[in-house]
């Protein structure tokens, strides 16, 4: 009785992270092997970021209302400082792009955790995310502490964690208002959701 070979599901550890680039399924640019952890992929900060400023009570439904992306200026030994309490959206250095036989989730680091600070996103990347060109994910820095914090770009900052999967009938490009191929931090798009409900 012959055996029928199924298709791999599960979280990819190092070796099929590195396999999963190498046939192109999954797209990393630039790409550093030595951020291949044991089960996930290291994700550096990128060099730019902006604070979310806020005039009045935001409506998620009108965009007029929706926090001003305000670009913060690296300080003079290249550092982004963040304040306490301040919401900072940045970008990763790496371009990220998955078939759409794989998923990914994002995490923070411990390491960051144990300093107060969050790094997160909406974590689930989708099957199909940055496909076409390749695409930054944008991360959420929330600072908790009473005294600024200082951040290196270029430094590790999350972990993508990537599953295989059965593949998507649908890719995550093809969703409408998606940022599949933002190569940039961008404002949310959750108003043109909202409207189209």
């Amino acid at each position: 009785m012959s055996l029928v070979k199924r298709p791999q599901r599960g979280v990819l550890t190092d070796r099929a992270i590195r396999r999963a680039y190498e046939t192109g399924e999954l797209r990393v640019d630039p790409f550093d092997a030595a951020l291949v952890r044991p089960a996930a992929l290291s994700l550096r900060l990128g060099h730019e970021a902006f604070s979310l400023v806020t005039h009045r009570p935001v409506d998620v439904a009108d965009r007029s209302t929706h926090p001003e992306l305000a670009p913060k200026v690296l300080d003079e030994n290249g550092r982004l400082v963040v304040e306490p309490g301040e919401v900072v959206l940045a970008p990763t250095l790496e371009r990220i792009g998955l078939a759409k036989n794989l998923a990914g989730l994002v995490d923070g680091t411990s390491s960051y955790a144990r300093l107060g600070i969050s790094v997160v996103l909406c974590g689930q990347v989708s099957p199909g995310f940055g496909w076409d060109t390749g695409a930054v994910l944008t991360l959420e820095i929330v600072h908790h502490l009473r005294h600024p914090v200082l951040l290196y770009p270029g430094a590790r900052i999350c972990n993508l964690m990537l599953f295989a999967s059965t593949g998507s009938e649908r890719p995550y490009g093809a969703m409408p208002h998606n940022y599949s191929s933002d190569h940039a931090v961008v404002a949310s798009r959750l108003a043109d959701h909202v409207r189209h409900q």
